[in-house]
């Protein structure tokens, strides 16, 4: 689960992080009275999506040289200007791709004097099983390039679970953030409360980038993106009050209502799967075979015939969906459960693209019987491969 920048902020600054003020704002007429909130004369107008390169981006409606998704201020009437451009608009950055997201928030926040800007992020380190800061002095630039480009300005430096950070790990992420008088001394508070947050929020990544130090040598969280564990949310009702459903797939929040793990993807081939590994195995056959899948979907190891059901109708009802690939190895689960799901779903919402189903495991002839005697236009296949070149067949035809 995502949130926006204004909300893990203030999730940050209730830890008692340095974080600027700001003010979220649901409408362009707000931008006045949120702008007299703060000091000024600078202001700093936010696009606020769940997408990465907002400043980057460019709005679909105002043309390639009109100003990014993150604008500077220099007066209350300029802010109210941004607003006004910005709000109800489509923004597109490299991570929303072509379609874009449309801004319904901004955040306007006052504005800082940048003496340097450094990256920070926590994450799960699963080579090492710990959470690990990872840094760098090159902040504010795409992190994925300062990898590829010179990977030797990336430190990382895991956290012992049992100890915390310690005065050792501050002095690390120090050193490698070339941090020194006010800012080394700041270190020594902020990297515990981001640690801290991360762990009691159960965080699955909390990147800042860019971490300031300001001119008066004292640092800043100017950004900062937060993604939770969705798995322990039960924990946590205040997060998943923070929830913005706008910002996510229909199909998606469909899903979770239900269980389901699913991705929205580009492709034309529907894929309904039991099991990570298997969902993994069938979206590559269909790339092998020329053509892309249209989701990831993993119903799990114990769906019952309702959740296989509503698996169908969310790739159903997706507009790209030109074939439907069934792929399920009965162990937990039975054939025949999957079998009568399927033709529920399809009675229910009827068949307008071509359905091959595979089917191995438990029950498994029970489960071809089912699908036979549906007398549906269901194609059975025998092995995943000779799925993969049917649906794939069955689409270009």
């Amino acid at each position: 689960m995502n949130i926006h920048e204004y909300q893990a902020k203030a999730l940050l600054k209730s830890y008692g992080a340095p974080v600027a003020e700001g003010v979220a704002i649901f409408s362009a007429e707000e931008a006045e009275a949120a702008a007299k909130q703060l000091p000024g004369p600078l202001y700093v107008v936010k696009s606020q999506i769940h997408a990465g390169g907002r400043g980057k981006g460019k709005f679909k409606e105002l043309g390639p040289d009109a100003k990014g998704g993150v604008r500077l201020a220099f007066s209350i009437d300029e802010a109210k200007s941004h607003a006004k451009e910005m709000f109800g608009n489509t923004l597109v950055t490299a991570q929303t791709g072509e379609a874009g997201k449309q801004v319904n928030r901004l955040y306007i926040e006052d504005g800082a004097d940048i003496a340097r800007e450094l990256y920070c992020s926590l994450l799960v380190d699963r080579s090492v099983g710990k959470v690990a800061f990872v840094v760098s002095t090159e902040g504010g630039m795409d992190i994925e390039a300062v990898a590829h480009d010179t990977p030797e300005k990336i430190h990382t430096i895991a956290i012992d679970p049992e100890t915390g950070v310690t005065a050792e790990n501050v002095a690390a992420i120090s050193k490698a953030l070339e941090l020194s008088g006010a800012a080394a001394e700041d270190a020594k508070s902020l990297f515990p409360i981001l640690y801290k947050a991360f762990s009691e929020k159960d965080m699955a990544l909390l990147e800042i980038n860019p971490l300031i130090v300001m001119k008066n040598d004292h640092l800043r969280v100017l950004d900062a993106k937060v993604s939770f564990d969705g798995n322990a949310m039960f924990r946590h009702d205040d997060v998943k009050a923070l929830r913005d459903e706008t910002e996510e797939d229909a199909k998606e929040i469909e899903a979770s209502k239900w269980d389901l793990a699913y991705v929205a993807l580009d492709g034309n081939i529907g894929c309904m799967v039991n099991g990570a590994g298997l969902a993994m195995a069938t979206m590559d056959i269909i790339k092998l075979y020329g053509k892309e899948p249209a989701n990831f979907c993993d119903v799990g190891g114990g769906a019952g015939k309702e959740k296989v059901a509503a698996a169908f109708k969310i790739i159903t009802a997706d507009p790209k969906v030109e074939g439907i690939l069934v792929n399920i190895f009965g162990g937990i689960m039975k054939c025949d459960v999957i079998a009568e799901g399927v033709v529920a779903a399809v009675q229910e919402v009827g068949l307008k693209v071509p359905l091959v189903v595979r089917l191995e495991g438990t029950n498994v002839e029970l489960g071809k019987k089912i699908l036979n005697e549906s007398g549906l236009a269901i194609t059975a296949a025998d092995d995943l491969d000779d799925a993969a070149k049917k649906i794939v067949a069955a689409i270009n035809a």
